[in-house]
């Protein structure tokens, strides 16, 4: 019997264009949290947050560098950027006593929007910072494609399920 527990990241790498982006210090994933209106009136025993089907606040990628380095200057143009994040997750597999390596794949399209070159300090890291503005989203998991978002083509995947399909329809965009 297998009891997978999921356990924490054992490395990671940034590529733009291929490349990777050696000096990050860490990096902060997308948040994906929805659009919501506020649903309340007759036949409703209060009120609740209802979701915008398949749409999005907006998504930042965060990338903390050690120091200021040539790829973060790169990153301060302001156009879109084509970036692979990948973890390497460990995993405890309970029931056979082993460790797992999981690969966990970030594609995004994104906009740079904050470039802060960091802090003076003696004998310390600058703490440089990229913050970027996700248009589209794509996670993997060991090769399987898991979540798939694309603000500007109305295409929200989740598990294979398309949430826009009807409201692309709906648009006249298929």
């Amino acid at each position: 019997m297998s009891n997978i527990i999921p356990e924490k990241g054992i490395n990671y790498s940034v590529y733009l264009n291929g490349e990777d982006l050696v000096g990050t210090a860490e990096g902060e994933f997308p948040n994906l949290e929805a659009l919501t209106e506020t649903v309340k009136g007759g036949g409703i025993a209060g009120e609740f947050e209802s979701v915008v089907l398949g749409h999005f606040k907006s998504m930042a990628l965060g990338l903390t560098w050690r120091n200021v380095t040539d790829a973060f200057v790169r990153l301060a143009g302001q156009r879109a950027y084509d970036l692979d994040l990948y973890l390497a997750q460990q995993d405890y597999n309970a029931g056979l006593g082993e460790y797992l390596a999981r690969s966990v794949h970030v594609f995004v399209k994104a906009i740079p929007k904050n470039a802060n070159i960091g802090n003076l300090v003696v004998g310390e890291k600058t703490n440089t910072r990229t913050d970027l503005e996700v248009l589209y989203l794509k996670l993997s998991i060991d090769g399987r494609e898991r979540i798939e978002l694309d603000k500007l083509n109305y295409i929200f995947r989740v598990d294979g399920v398309d949430y826009l399909a009807g409201v692309r329809r709906a648009l006249g965009k298929e």
